[in-house]
């Protein structure tokens, strides 16, 4: 016999090729910090190019240049380079980036095309530079994770671990951009991993670890923002208004999303190819910013000057953001063109949290801006750890931790309940596409195969003849069709002393009875190397396993061959209906005795009804007529 692998159940699945990879994220981690550094610069070059006629990597921003009326059409020229990059060249430098990863990660086994790690941030930098209002966090989470693709595709890999580059490459590289490397490893767990697992959380920890590193080298230990410290005590009155400005982004977060989506709906009505959307989408940008200049570019220095002014920043600052930037960035992000998220949701956060901030408790400077600009992240795509994780990194100011915590969660647990879908995947869902962001431990991996199994089973000596099998089938045939429908397809063989020794399945029981020798013995048609199971293998083992072979039932067999009973792909549900009752099955378990006020529990009290359509467990003890 043949026992499908062998039961050493341990607390993780990880074996040595966890520290090969691990290797190969950490190189990842330092090639990905050079793409992000090398994107930041092409960003600078496309500014200086299309703004100012200079051939510079200093940094500036579009309305620091001397705007005039043919200014409008700058955005024009590079949404029509950006739609013939994507027409001619690759059709994957659309987008944002962020969904296109996940769809990678989740449906396309982590591959991606090798030219899309060129391709992609050449085309977020000519949009960014010519004023489209991204950010580039967002490319650069392709472009590292294309990198990873393209590593794991050179080498002899599985999916799995050829998602795990690409997921390391890909939080490298924001590890790089925003130098937040704790909050770049809480995205992957909380958005591109799907699994927490130390096979794939310790090489993109390593991966953001050496990011953030050579970043240092390349463009300084500082924060991304400076702010004050916060060295007061934050009080209920301060934790009341992160609680109401989370729930406020929750709100903005669904405004922006509904308005991406018809936004994008228009586009796809056009009577033009895609190829010229995001020269459409770049006239909006240009006359957007022809009436509020600073709504062009990143808007990181923007975003500065609200940190260190908060609540004193100008009313028109603040509007021209919240409208301007809005419409002109939800226009562009419908055309399809090239451009990342993240930091416009923090400047439009940030302006949302000054402008409620101004009606709140006092706090330093600039708090309720990074209160306002983490939670409406959260809202908008769903990783509260990630976004209270990245006010500290982006500030290193530990001291609003607590509102900046409350107002994310807040602002999460709002958006789940009024958004079907986030920004992340609301454009998988057009796509047809399903994708749950929900993850808990699977009930068949908490139960085992002795839990589940038939321990009654019709059972024959090892020197069983044909005649039995010839009873046998008679009395199937005198039952009639219900007798067919009985759970058990397997005949085990066991000799004397229990121990498996054969296995006949329902097909050759019927074949010995109708065409073997009564005197023969039985083991003829017997698989002599049948594949059992044991006992202490978990359900997901045992459900991986009839996956791989295509067997429904297994014989399950002690370590010393004996036979202990049968698992069929039925019993597979028997975890998945606990779950089910765990999950909708509501009792009250403790009851408050007199003098509280409550009578005593009565016998009738402590019986649970079964629930509507919920089968009640199968009596281990029943026995198979045969």
């Amino acid at each position: 016999m043949s026992q499908v692998g062998v039961s050493r159940l341990r607390d993780y699945t990880a074996d040595s090729r966890l520290l090969y990879v691990s290797g190969l994220a950490s190189a990842l981690g330092a090639v990905a910090a050079v793409a992000a550094w090398c994107l930041l610069m092409l960003i600078a070059l496309a500014t200086n190019l299309f703004y100012f006629h200079q051939w510079s990597f200093l940094e500036r921003d579009p309305w620091e240049a001397n705007l005039r009326w043919w200014s409008v059409f700058i955005p024009v020229v590079g949404g029509l380079i950006v739609g013939m990059i994507a027409r001619f060249l690759s059709p994957r430098v659309r987008g944002h980036g962020m969904p296109e990863a996940v769809e990678t990660i989740v449906f396309g086994g982590g591959r991606v095309q090798p030219r899309v790690a060129v391709l992609k941030p050449i085309a977020t930098a000519i949009a960014i530079g010519s004023g489209g209002p991204f950010g580039a966090e967002g490319p650069v989470i392709v472009t590292g994770g294309a990198i990873g693709s393209v590593l794991g595709q050179l080498l002899t890999m599985s999916d799995s671990e050829r998602t795990v580059l690409m997921v390391a490459g890909a939080s490298a590289g924001m590890a790089a951009t925003f130098n937040c490397p704790m909050a770049a490893i809480l995205l992957a767990v909380e958005i591109l991993l799907f699994e927490w697992k130390p096979r794939s959380v310790v090489p993109v920890a390593m991966a953001c670890v050496t990011a953030g590193a050579v970043r240092r080298l390349l463009l300084g230990p500082a924060a991304l923002f400076v702010m004050k410290p916060q060295t007061q005590p934050v009080y209920h009155q301060q934790m009341l208004g992160a609680l109401i400005i989370g729930v406020a982004a929750a709100f903005f977060s669904l405004l922006l999303s509904k308005a991406i989506r018809l936004s994008e709906k228009m586009f796809h009505k056009l009577p033009f190819h895609w190829m010229w959307w995001p020269a459409i989408g770049g006239l909006g940008v240009g006359i957007g910013g022809l009436f509020f200049p600073r709504a062009l570019g990143v808007g990181y220095s923007t975003l500065q000057l609200m940190i260190l002014n908060g609540r004193h920043t100008e009313v028109k600052i603040l509007v021209g953001i919240l409208v301007v930037k809005s419409l002109i960035w939800v226009f562009a992000l419908g055309s399809e063109t090239a451009g990342g998220i993240l930091a416009p949701l923090l400047l439009l956060g940030g302006a949302m949290g000054a402008m409620l901030g101004r009606a709140m408790p006092q706090m330093t400077a600039g708090s309720w801006v990074v209160v306002g600009m983490t939670s409406t992240l959260t809202g908008a795509i769903g990783c509260p750890l990630t976004s209270a994780m990245l006010a500290l990194e982006l500030t290193r100011n530990a001291g609003i931790m607590l509102p900046v915590l409350l107002a994310c969660m807040a602002s999460y647990g709002v958006s789940v309940l009024v958004q079907r879908r986030s920004m992340l995947t609301e454009a998988l869902s057009a796509k047809g596409l399903h994708l749950s962001r929900e993850f808990s431990v699977d009930p068949l991996e908490t139960m085992l195969v002795s839990q589940a199994m038939h321990t009654s089973v019709f059972a024959l000596n090892s020197d069983a003849r044909v005649e039995e099998a010839k009873v046998w089938l008679r009395s199937m045939e005198e039952r009639g069709a219900i007798s067919w429908s009985h759970w058990q397809r397997i005949f085990p063989l066991v000799d004397a002393e229990g121990k498996l020794t054969g296995m006949l399945t329902r097909g050759r029981m019927v074949a010995a009875a109708q065409n073997g020798d009564s005197e023969s013995p039985l083991a003829d048609f017997a698989v002599a190397d049948a594949r059992t199971i044991s006992p202490f293998h978990t359900l997901k083992a045992a459900a991986a396993s009839m996956a791989t072979y295509q067997l429904t039932s297994y014989p399950v067999v002690a370590s010393d061959g004996k036979l202990l009973g049968v698992l069929t792909i039925e019993d597979l549900l028997k975890g998945r209906t606990q779950q089910d009752q765990r999950e909708n099955s509501r009792r009250r378990v403790l009851r408050l005795r007199w003098p509280f006020g409550a009578a005593p529990q009565t016998v009738a009290d402590a019986v649970t009804e079964v629930p509507p359509n919920m089968s009640p467990t199968r009596d281990e003890d029943e026995t198979a007529s045969h």
